[in-house]
């Protein structure tokens, strides 16, 4: 806090301040008539107890005033701001319940990580968002190709996800135009477009925007490089583009066979590396296969380093499959396309599968769209050594798309590290 902000905030509480001085003035004055003389006589007692008691009210009001105007200094406008002191003290408890939580690394991309990360800031502030870099497409690669910036988009629901804001400002940053030059642009990508123009470059401009949104945690882009996607299909034909990728299915149907980028020896965003070293457990999807969570292992030494890792590492399975880039996948076989192109083949300690039924209305809605419930091939998960936690996580939002649901996936996430705590790794 710079030094000006606290001397215009006791300048503005001075009348406490006094009553906060005259009140320690009271218990020394009420503690010196007790002590006076050597007989306690009732009117000296009673005078002291009554000089000791105003002060201790007077204290106390002042340290109550002077807390609530410091957490009105730091609290950026996000929150309003309650005036009951158990209201704080619950609130002082909880954040410092969460400076103790784990140490949470979340790999990926889409709208699965921002579900997942809403569940996680409840169980801890310790959370590092490594988020893809490699979206072309919608609002997010206009502004990409329009002002060289990286995509905002993931990034921006990342943000969102961790914040502390009010309703009202998710909707304003969450707001698409809809008429004009702006149409389909969204608000909070224009901010952090704007936010990347006045910061040295993208990474600091994502942490200014964290800092201003009051983000429990971290996001970080993998990597502040200009990277693109290429598919190569079973038939060797080549995709290139992620927008692409997702859609190819539309125009030239077929599996994907392999994924790669379009530039060799891809720096990775140190902090990044440094957010992996440091985590207790790592975790990666749940997110679209191939555009949203192999994109970020493509990236030089990040493989690496969850390996070397010893960290718990977590694998989220999406409860749907994908036209375009998972059809007919198991969730075995989304977890060997991830080992293939990370060119490692112990790379998860758990694997978290959905068990709950989808609503018949819902589920036919996207098996005509192509998609289906990912099958949960349990003995091949269990022959690669993965544990394999079952929970009933399905979410749907506006009664029609089917989400995780974010409580019950951190409950899950933080069920195996309190295994873990409790066993012993």
């Amino acid at each position: 806090m710079k030094p000006f902000r606290l001397l215009s905030a006791t300048y503005k509480y001075r009348k406490w301040l006094s009553s906060g001085l005259f009140g320690l003035l009271l218990i020394f004055t009420g503690i010196a008539v007790f002590v006076y003389g050597t007989k306690i006589e009732t009117a000296k007692l009673i005078a002291a107890l009554l000089f000791c008691g105003a002060g201790i009210v007077l204290c106390f009001n002042c340290f109550r005033r002077i807390i609530l105007a410091l957490l009105q200094l730091t609290k950026n406008g996000q929150m309003p701001l309650s005036n009951n002191m158990l209201d704080i003290g619950r609130n002082i408890y909880r954040r410092s319940q969460l400076r103790e939580g784990p140490r949470i690394a979340v790999i990926g991309g889409g709208t699965g990580i921002s579900t997942m990360l809403r569940g996680l800031k409840t169980h801890t502030s310790n959370i590092s968002a490594i988020i893809t870099v490699a979206d072309d497409g919608g609002s997010s690669g206009m502004l990409r190709r329009n002002l060289g910036m990286l995509p905002p988009g993931d990034i921006r629901n990342c943000i969102l996800a961790l914040a502390e804001t009010e309703p009202q400002m998710e909707k304003l940053l969450q707001y698409r135009f809809k008429d004009g030059d702006l149409k389909g642009q969204s608000f909070g990508n224009l901010f952090l477009a704007a936010m990347s123009g006045i910061s040295e470059n993208f990474e600091t401009a994502v942490k200014n925007m964290s800092q201003v949104l009051a983000v429990t945690g971290t996001v970080l882009p993998v990597t502040s490089e200009n990277i693109n996607l290429i598919a190569e299909l079973e038939d060797n034909t080549i995709i290139k583009g992620e927008s692409r990728i997702g859609e190819h299915h539309l125009f030239h149907p077929g599996r994907i066979k392999r994924l790669y980028l379009d530039k060799t020896n891809v720096k990775p965003l140190e902090s990044a590396l440094a957010a992996i070293d440091n985590a207790e457990v790592i975790i990666i999807g749940p997110g679209s296969l191939y555009t949203s969570i192999i994109p970020n292992l493509l990236v030089n030494n990040v493989v690496d380093r969850i390996v070397k890792s010893k960290a718990i590492k977590i694998y989220v399975a999406n409860i749907m499959t994908q036209p375009g880039e998972t059809e007919g996948y198991t969730v075995c076989d989304h977890i060997e396309a991830i080992y293939r192109h990370a060119n490692n083949e112990r790379l998860f300690d758990y694997c978290i599968v959905n068990t709950q039924k989808i609503p018949e209305s819902v589920y036919q809605r996207y098996k005509d769209d192509g998609a289906e419930a990912v099958k949960i091939d349990a003995a091949r998960i269990k022959k690669l050594g993965i544990k394999l936690i079952e929970r009933e996580l399905v979410q749907l939002k506006d009664g029609l798309y089917i989400r995780h649901d974010p409580a019950k996936l951190a409950d899950a996430v933080m069920s195996i590290c309190s295994d873990i705590e409790r066993i012993g790794r």
